[in-house]
């Protein structure tokens, strides 16, 4: 089969050490990003999604400063994040924007200065590792951690799976149904956190909102089962990635630089063209239904 398909995969594409690396995490995050992106986009917390990934971005930085992991840079801030965003009113769409809205302003202000700061020191690519990721520089020894978090996250949605879906399509029915809506709330934004940090460590904080919303959203378009949904965005995130890695690794002969595209620009962009197909899916079955009605009411 890798015979067959020499002419696109590069010699030594399933030797490398890094390589392994970024397919083995990179399969994991996107596994956890679609399961949870399903129920952000449910939820209508796109927004907040996109926030704590800017907001990941002080973690990141203040990490490089301290000398450890980005990951644990990106985790803490985010958990500490969705708590303030849970005290300062998280429960109303409103007060939800609001409080994203101060804690973003807030966090970005961090950034700003933790950056320059990481610039000043000479810390050799610090930015581009926070905002844009690098998924082939990741140790192999962060793989069981990123496991843990992953099985944390995706943990959390399935534990709650049925209170959240619930409170994900009407928060007061889920409230008659006894359902403890603000607890479940405060679980999927923990899961929420740990997500946008995994994906932020594999394409970037800027461009990880993509991995989380992108997939699960196409999902959502080819079905309304929210189980089939979730497996579907996992399965979609999971061939960009692995796509991704696979361009960027062939991209190092490629025009001008022969330095290598980004594994985050591919990641993006498939999750782009993706989600652009399954519109045009969408518009098309629209207006075979449409037709088909007239032709019944005619």
């Amino acid at each position: 089969m890798l015979g067959s398909l020499s002419p696109l995969i590069e010699p030594g594409f399933l030797s490398n050490a890094p390589v392994q690396t970024a397919l083995i995490v990179g399969g994991i995050v996107a596994v956890v990003s679609g399961i949870v992106g399903v129920f952000t986009v449910m939820r209508g917390q796109s927004f907040a999604g996109h926030s704590l990934a800017d907001i990941g971005t002080a973690g990141g930085s203040a990490s490089f400063l301290l000398g450890t992991s980005p990951l644990f840079g990106f985790v803490a801030m985010n958990l500490m994040a969705a708590g303030v965003m849970e005290w300062i009113g998280i429960r109303r769409p409103r007060g939800r924007d609001l409080a994203t809205g101060i804690v973003l302003g807030a966090a970005l202000g961090l950034a700003a200065l933790f950056l320059y700061l990481d610039t000043a020191s000479s810390t050799t690519g610090a930015t581009i590792n926070v905002l844009f990721g690098s998924i082939f520089t990741l140790q192999s020894s962060l793989v069981p951690v990123i496991v843990v978090f992953s099985v944390v996250a995706a943990g959390i949605v399935l534990a709650m799976y049925r209170p959240l879906l619930l409170s994900s399509v009407s928060s007061d029915l889920a409230t008659a149904q006894g359902v403890r809506v603000r607890f479940v709330g405060i679980g999927y934004l923990v899961a929420l956190a740990v997500a946008v940090s995994l994906s932020a460590v594999t394409i970037g904080a800027i461009l990880s909102t993509a991995l989380l919303i992108g997939p699960a959203a196409t999902a959502l378009r080819i079905t309304n089962r929210t189980g089939r949904a979730a497996a579907i965005a996992a399965a979609i995130g999971v061939a960009a990635t692995w796509l991704g890695v696979l361009l960027a690794y062939d991209s190092f002969y490629w025009f001008p630089s022969h330095n290598g595209w980004p594994v985050s620009f591919f990641v993006v962009t498939l999750i782009f063209l993706t989600y652009l197909l399954s519109q045009v899916r969408f518009m098309r079955r629209s207006t075979v239904r449409r037709t088909a009605v007239a032709a019944q009411a005619g």
